[in-house]
């Protein structure tokens, strides 16, 4: 998007994505996720010139007519909220899993606006050459956590070697600027510096970089010292060459499983460094809705042709 676009084109950009998940935005926030540089002191002066089509109520903005999204999100942040102590818990849990090397909470519970809260989405980076053995462990101790109520989501794993998005668009940039870390601080500063093209789409968004949540790592020494030596012990029946076999013969079977599924193909990417399993077709429905709102607003849409398909990461 261009550095000279208009701010209350900027505004209501901004506005029409996140309404297409009914969720209002703060000040704060709206500021975080224009798509152009604006310093939050600006901002209040660009809303008043967009009296009739910007609405505001509570503390939250949204686009003229849509007040009710504000009860919606207000419903939804309670239990997101216990639903996020959960994640962090488990998250860390996940963290001391042989070969997982970053543990992030994604998806509309990073941004506290689940309608289903049993279900608990995470990002894990694993080391490379252990993505599916990573993730056959995840998924072991999942088994543990629906016992409890909660089924663990790690829709997205990728090997270290496979930090950069090659899809460069608003829907990876809002999923990395809203995650949660819950560990690998070291992993996620790689993360952030690989994907550097999201300054171009939301310039304003990076202000939270390397924030831990309470009850994070954090700064931790000793804790970090445990898990380094738990995990230690714990990989290392698996990391020669009967870890490789393993890692071969999980990948191989999972794959012809997963080419199974109803939803293959358009936004699912299955291979040595990347295990993405979004079957439902995310992105895709959220563009079709966001150009709506554009539409309704006769804004052109700012995305490029094309995206939103083929295989991402």
């Amino acid at each position: 998007m261009s550095s000279n676009q208009a701010p209350g084109r900027a505004i209501l950009e901004a506005l029409a994505y996140s309404d297409i998940f009914n969720y209002p935005l703060r000040l704060d926030e709206l500021t975080r996720y224009l798509p152009v540089h604006l310093n939050g002191s600006d901002l209040p002066a660009a809303l008043t010139r967009l009296d009739g089509q910007v609405g505001y109520r509570d503390g939250y903005y949204f686009l003229a007519g849509r007040q009710e999204i504000v009860s919606i999100r207000r419903r939804r942040e309670a239990p997101s909220r216990r639903a996020l102590r959960s994640a962090l818990f488990y998250g860390r849990v996940l963290s001391v899993l042989p070969f997982i090397r970053m543990v992030a909470v994604t998806g509309s519970l990073a941004v506290l606006n689940c309608e289903q809260t049993s279900d608990l989405d995470f990002m894990l980076v694993a080391k490379p050459g252990r993505v599916w053995t990573a993730r056959a462990f995840a998924l072991a101790f999942n088994r543990l956590t629906r016992l409890f109520g909660h089924t663990l989501c790690p829709n997205l794993i990728i090997s270290e070697n496979a930090l950069e998005w090659p899809l460069h668009d608003l829907y990876s940039a809002r999923e990395l600027c809203q995650m949660i870390l819950v560990s690998g601080e070291q992993v996620y500063a790689r993360l952030i510096a690989a994907n550097r093209w999201v300054d171009s789409l939301l310039p304003n968004a990076r202000s939270n970089d390397f924030i831990i949540p309470e009850g994070g790592s954090g700064n931790n020494s000793v804790g970090r010292k445990i898990v380094t030596t738990l995990k230690a012990i714990f990989e290392l029946p698996l990391r020669g060459a009967l870890g490789d076999r393993f890692e071969s013969w999980e990948m191989k079977r999972k794959i012809a499983r997963l080419s199974q599924q109803a939803g293959y193909g358009v936004e699912t990417v299955f291979n040595a460094e990347v295990c993405q399993g979004n079957f439902h077709h995310h992105r895709a429905w959220a563009r079709e809705f966001f150009e709506k709102r554009l539409s309704q607003l006769n804004i052109e849409s700012p995305l490029p042709a094309g995206e939103g398909q083929g295989e991402v990461a």
